[in-house]
């Protein structure tokens, strides 16, 4: 098993896909499966890799962003694929997800969404990755009693990934 550093996520959990995630989360490295009951396994990432030491000012202009943010809703009901096989439901609407991304982005331009490597950052709830007998369709049957999830985004959850140590640094509410 490779060993991770750590890193930090801002993110929007997503309730209820957390038992799903969780169980996928656990087939493929139980040492991602987190003990702490605030941890989301299902969730909207809006800024990852993040700092991994964040200083009290960090903190701060995230709670800010948070305040500035109205809570809305949106629905995950759409399942795809993205070229590199990771299966995935898509908000809708996503343009409030997006404008919480940018403007994290904007207060952390060090931190780029997934390091830089995509153009554009489509809000969304990784499920799993195509292979041997997992397909979109396999997923859709697995979570056909569950979708479509409408989601109340209402926080901001800054969330540490590490084997055996995955857990919930700080939340903030939205406006």
């Amino acid at each position: 098993m490779t060993r991770s550093p750590g890193h930090s996520v801002l993110a929007v959990g997503v309730a209820e896909l957390d038992g799903w995630v969780r169980a996928r989360t656990a087939h493929y490295d139980a040492s991602f499966v987190s003990a702490d009951p605030a941890f989301a396994h299902a969730h909207i990432t809006l800024l990852a890799p993040w700092l991994a030491d964040p200083t009290r000012a960090d903190l701060d202009v995230v709670a800010r962003i948070a305040a500035e943010t109205p809570a809305f809703d949106t629905v995950l009901g759409r399942i795809e694929t993205f070229p590199d096989g990771v299966i995935h439901l898509r908000a809708d609407p996503d343009r409030p997800l997006r404008h919480l991304t940018r403007a994290l982005t904007a207060a952390f331009p060090r931190c780029p969404p997934y390091g830089g490597e995509f153009g554009d950052v489509v809000p969304h709830v990784t499920l799993d990755r195509v292979s041997d007998g997992i397909t979109p369709e396999t997923v859709a049957a697995d979570l056909a009693g569950v979708l479509p999830v409408r989601l109340r985004v209402d926080r901001i959850d800054l969330q540490w990934w590490e084997n055996d140590n995955c857990h919930v640094r700080e939340s903030w509410k939205l406006h």
